[in-house]
């Protein structure tokens, strides 16, 4: 893997880490909603996800 990468996937793991952290409860509240979500609307949030990230490159 690239060093780029990797420095990647670390901020990605830090920023997915920071709400737990600090708001466990939202956290947890928020995480069941989106397992009651229905297939079609996660896979939105998953495209809208995709989406954004590959913008935010585009960008930079």
């Amino acid at each position: 893997m690239s060093h780029t990468l990797l420095i990647a996937l670390g901020l990605m793991l830090v920023l997915e880490g920071i709400l737990p952290l600090l708001m466990p409860q939202v956290w947890r509240d928020t995480f069941k909603r989106m397992v009651e979500l229905k297939d079609g609307q996660l896979r939105f949030v998953g495209l809208t996800s995709i989406i954004g990230g590959l913008l935010l490159i585009l960008i930079s």
